[in-house]
């Protein structure tokens, strides 16, 4: 909930909030996977960070990772610098947004093993193991990942914390996630086949419901692109500009949409987001631009008109001082 400058109480749209999310997340590329189960003893104490080598048997080039780790059975803690570490308990799941270096173990004082010393290839196909500490009480953990092809400049993924906990409850929309990973993670560890190609798509699925759980229990202080969502008018504005990209959108016409004066829209929208709704909406061309660059083959004419630009020459100018570069030769790099 929240007040709006008249001190009327308003609730957001639900939906729309969400559509922007998925807008975003979706330009986002992601592309989920796992490649480790682990199983620790008490006492025990590791250091991990995701690498591309990790995961390149399971996930081709991508440009940022997300690790995660899901716990199957027991309790752990988990800490990066500067943050209070975290007692996680099975059926919770930690994420690294930021993919920081992390400690994972029964006691964080303990000097830490590097998890890459720990791993053991798999007998054909299949994940990674680990079997390590000192032979008491245990802890079982699946771990993934998530790769994402545009990071940089992503107005989701730069609101982050460096981790998200995320505990999938008995009820509610998480349930038939936490269900279905309990179960497929069971079957890995009795090394049946197939379960990796369902943790791959609940990967996906859980960073998407652990973001919106998080969007929803920001403190009412909190600025940033998530933080917009809770407010009617911006998350409106930003769910307008994300419905139809290529429009030729004015302040005049988006304040008409969303019934706010253009001083209370811009105010709103710069203090939540960092930056007025025009040069958001610029910037978040680029990210769809450079989205289809690399994925296609489209002619730049073509791309520039699904942007919102009427010349190529418009967008190309556009484009290079957005990425320091022209469309063209970005997409050769890129590819």
């Amino acid at each position: 909930m929240i007040r709006s400058p008249e001190g009327m109480t308003e609730t957001p749209n639900r939906g729309i909030a969400m559509d922007a999310l998925s807008d975003v997340l979706r330009v986002s590329h992601l592309s989920g996977g796992v490649f480790l189960h682990a199983e620790f003893t008490v006492p025990w104490c590791v250091s991990a960070r995701m690498t591309p080598e990790l995961c390149a048997p399971f996930l081709g080039p991508t440009t940022h990772l997300i690790p995660y780790h899901y716990v199957v059975a027991g309790e752990l803690y988990v800490g990066v610098d500067g943050e209070e570490p975290l007692l996680l308990r099975d059926g919770e799941i930690i994420l690294f947004p930021r993919n920081d270096m992390h400690l994972l173990g029964s006691d964080l004082k303990l000097k830490p093993t590097i998890v890459r010393d720990l791993m053991v290839p798999p007998d054909g196909d299949g994940l990674y193991g680990i079997h390590h500490g000192g032979g008491g009480a245990q802890a079982r953990m699946i771990c993934g990942y998530l790769g994402c092809d545009s990071a940089y400049g992503n107005p989701v993924i730069a609101t982050l914390p460096a981790m998200m906990r995320f505990k999938m409850e008995e009820a509610g929309p998480a349930e038939w996630i936490r269900s279905t990973f309990q179960y497929a993670a069971n079957e890995i560890a009795e090394g049946r086949p197939g379960s990796e190609t369902v943790l791959a798509k609940l990967s996906e699925l859980l960073f998407v419901e652990a973001v919106r759980r998080y969007a929803e229990t920001l403190p009412e202080s909190q600025t940033g692109w998530l933080a917009g969502l809770r407010d009617p008018a911006v998350a409106r504005t930003l769910a307008l500009m994300h419905s139809d990209v290529a429009r030729s959108w004015s302040m005049e016409e988006l304040c008409s949409e969303v019934g706010t004066s253009r001083s209370a829209l811009a105010d709103r929208f710069t203090r939540l987001i960092g930056m007025p709704p025009m040069q958001y909406l610029a910037h978040w061309r680029m990210q769809m631009a450079a989205q289809r660059l690399k994925g296609s083959n489209t002619p730049l004419a073509r791309i520039a008109e699904l942007v919102g630009y009427e010349s190529e020459a418009a967008f190309s100018r556009a484009f290079k001082k957005a990425f320091g570069t022209a469309p063209a030769t970005w997409r050769r790099s890129a590819g």
